[in-house]
């Protein structure tokens, strides 16, 4: 009587899920339409409240390898390079949330969830098996798989990113708006540049219309800067080329200060993505229905902005295997359980945070791209409130299990 969870997408959130799953006694079968397990992209900033969730996974050790644990996260001018806020992470972060800061290459994390998934039982991992759709059962729900196959469990997750063939069906909202917004990202070694452009903190640059961030990765060696801008895309931007020109960005931020100027123009490679949104959420319903939950950014993809959309996957994935653990009773001798029901508690103590999480992040958008009085009282008020503004107690508390 093992309940069997299939889990729709690879990527981090899929592996989460897939992980939290198989830890509160479900059998998994997780389903990647790439032709194998990897992730692509950059850094990644974890905060306490995600970084909580892993500790409590028994990762601690597996995080402390590969990630960087920032001192400090500064904020400054992307035209006059001035300081305007300092928010103090490292043993201060640790100390006000039990937590800390992390930041890490996006491939770091993806492994590091692999390798804790292959170390448990009754987990079962199928590349090159594309989603086609699902039919929910009165008692179990089957996945229609591209290439004709179909396989059977008791519920589904989508944790199939921004592009969701799950929320599709399930919603049926049509594709994520493009916001204007263009990410440039580049990762290196920072051995690759001059001393006085390496970095062991996180630093964002505020510029009418742009920004940009820098933060160490694999353990302070490397470095991962995303620069972005406001504008135009031509094509579709689910199947949009990555590659990118230096000299496009350069141009974009010629109206920047010196030291950001010579940061931008030490980095040949950049990879290009455009940014794309939907609404906050608005009610449970568009995150889980009956036997079929979504996950990640399935559910509610986010803005870079607050640095939360691999977080909030991994919240994600904890609030679920809470919802669906068994306590009292082993899966082999317990009775069935309602799980459309379970379902549904996950979806009402998740959906709220995410909206507001969705909501700051596109605010946040706004300010950090300010222009005119916005712009000055912006940078007054970091002046004079810094840490206090910087600092998120209502996020990063909110994850601890």
């Amino acid at each position: 009587m093992t309940e069997k969870a299939l889990i729709v997408g690879g990527g981090i959130g899929g592996l989460a899920a897939a992980l939290a799953c198989a830890r509160a006694g479900l059998e998994v079968d997780v389903f990647e339409r790439a032709r194998e397990f990897s992730e692509v992209g950059a850094g990644i900033q974890l905060g306490p409240n995600v970084t909580a969730v892993l500790h409590d996974w028994g990762l601690t050790d597996a995080l402390a390898r590969v990630a960087a644990f920032p001192d400090r996260l500064q904020v400054r001018s992307a035209t006059s390079g001035s300081e305007l806020g300092v928010l103090t992470l490292g043993a201060a972060a640790q100390a006000r949330y039990g937590f800390p800061y992390a930041t890490i290459h996006r491939a770091d994390l993806h492994t590091l969830l692999h390798r804790a998934l292959q170390r448990q039982t009754g987990v079962r991992l199928y590349a090159g098996s594309a989603a086609a759709g699902f039919l929910q059962r009165e008692h179990d729900v089957v996945l229609q798989l591209a290439d004709g196959r179909a396989a059977q469990g008791d519920l589904l997750v989508g944790a199939d990113g921004l592009w969701s063939a799950v929320r599709e069906q399930m919603l049926h909202d049509g594709k994520p708006i493009a916001t204007g917004h263009l990410a440039y990202r580049a990762l290196l070694p920072q051995s690759c540049l001059p001393e006085r452009l390496r970095s062991q903190q996180v630093t964002a640059w505020l510029g009418p219309r742009l920004h940009v961030v820098q933060y160490p990765v694999r353990g302070g060696d490397w470095l991962n800067v995303v620069a972005i801008v406001q504008g135009s895309t031509v094509g579709d931007a689910e199947h949009w080329d990555h590659s990118a020109n230096a000299f496009e960005l350069q141009r974009h931020l010629a109206a920047t200060c010196a030291p950001l100027q010579d940061l931008i123009h030490a980095i040949d490679q950049w990879r290009l993505w455009p940014l794309s949104i939907r609404a906050p959420m608005r009610g449970a319903h568009e995150q889980a229905q009956g036997r079929v939950a979504l996950l990640g950014d399935a559910a509610h993809p986010m803005l870079p902005y607050l640095a939360q959309g691999a977080g909030m996957a991994i919240e994600d994935a904890a609030a679920l295997g809470r919802a669906l653990a068994r306590t009292g009773a082993t899966p082999a001798v317990a009775t069935p359980r309602d799980l459309p029901v379970l379902l549904s508690q996950y979806a009402k103590q998740r959906w709220q945070r995410n909206a507001r999480v969705q909501a700051r992040a596109i605010r946040n958008g706004h300010i950090f791209h300010a222009t005119g009085p916005l712009r000055w009282g912006r940078d007054a008020a970091m002046k004079l409130l810094g840490e206090s503004l910087l600092d998120l107690p209502w996020l990063y508390g909110g994850g601890q299990p």
